[in-house]
């Protein structure tokens, strides 16, 4: 990590001294200061590390001394100094690891009802719920862009968004399959049913960042109607959105003129096309580390929901939370700090900063 701080710190003091000769070169100079400025938190907390250290060793060559009053101070500035490096290595560990760069943005949610009927519908809207009250503990807008509902309060499929500052970096554990374990409403004789909703969570993307030919879509437009056939609209204002190349199919029928659905429709499929390019770029770069965390793929089961038990357990980490109610009323941090820190060591063993 020493040598890894050396560099940095060297760069940084390099870009002050091309700063001090740019001259007239505004550019250059405005690329200079960005590449400082972004450099700067880095090499002002790599400083304190090293003044510590520095610290901590004077304090040692103190500890064989005769001297029992400042052999005493010592020991004190000893034990006030190891923790303080222990802290500061660990944020110069997290600050020297590449950032993902969609972890500040909105995220767009899918959710959809998987195997078991009528009760996966329903068990797809408890999730809808728990991800809108957690975005309301962590003050974030929802925002719901699509949602197919069943006559009795489910949802066959529901896409939203979720727009507050550091959305992605936190909703981003919760894609893949998600099974539920109770017994319905509808079961007369009182069996326990499984059934499944699968959630995918994808960032917002910039029209810029995935440009879209117009050639490569289809774009369908239909009446909407609501559950049951209600509310049934006099012109066609539903929009369904084919991407040819990939075939994937975005619909959007909840908005009241067909340029909303049209637009609603786009920004998810940008989205989409974006995950698949990143997963791609993710398996090529860092296989390593997405098989010890998960890899947050549809087809993998990654949380069970036990009704009966009033248990909720996250596979990936081996944790459950006894208190099931709480959990689906938006208290999941529980899961998403310990799969943030089990996902940061792992990315600090890819680059070779691991303890």
């Amino acid at each position: 990590m020493l040598d890894k701080l050396a560099g940095i710190e060297s760069r940084y003091e390099e870009l002050n001294q091309l700063l001090s000769e740019v001259g007239d070169d505004y550019q250059r100079a405005a690329e200079l200061n960005k590449e400082r400025i972004d450099l700067e938190p880095l090499f002002s907390k790599a400083q304190e590390y090293r003044q510590a250290l520095t610290r901590l060793e004077e304090a040692r060559s103190f500890l064989d001394t005769e001297d029992e009053e400042l052999r005493l101070l010592a020991e004190a500035e000893i034990a006030e100094l190891e923790p303080l490096i222990d802290r500061l290595e660990g944020e110069i560990k997290s600050m020297l690891l590449p950032t993902d760069r969609r972890d500040q943005r909105n995220v767009i949610v899918e959710i959809r009802a998987g195997t078991g009927g009528e009760e996966a519908a329903l068990f797809a809207a408890a999730l809808f719920r728990m991800y809108s009250r957690y975005a309301e503990r962590h003050h974030w807008e929802v925002e719901v862009l699509s949602a197919n509902e069943t006559g009795i309060g489910g949802f066959k499929e529901i896409v939203f968004m979720v727009k507050g500052r550091g959305a992605y970096s936190r909703l981003k554990y919760e894609s893949g399959v998600h099974r539920v374990q109770r017994i319905p409403v509808t079961e007369a004789s009182g069996r326990i049913h499984t059934s499944t909703a699968t959630v995918a969570v994808l960032a917002e993307v910039d029209e810029v960042e995935i440009d879209i030919p117009e050639s490569d879509i289809r774009m369908d437009v239909y009446k909407s109607a609501g559950a049951g056939g209600q509310n049934v609209q006099k012109n066609a204002t539903a929009v369904r959105i084919t991407h040819l190349p990939s075939g994937i199919v975005v619909a959007c029928q909840d908005e009241r003129s067909q340029l909303q659905n049209r637009l609603r429709a786009m920004s998810i499929l940008r989205a989409r096309l974006y995950e698949i390019e990143e997963e791609k770029r993710r398996q090529e770069l860092d296989e390593t580390r997405r098989s010890q965390v998960g890899s947050g793929e549809r087809a993998e089961k990654i949380r069970t929901y036990n009704y009966p038990q009033s248990r909720v357990t996250d596979h990936r980490i081996n944790i459950s939370n006894f208190n099931l109610p709480t959990v689906m009323d938006g208290d999941i941090d529980e899961f998403i700090d310990e799969l943030a820190t089990r996902d940061e060591a792992a990315r600090l063993a890819a680059v070779g900063l691991e303890e």
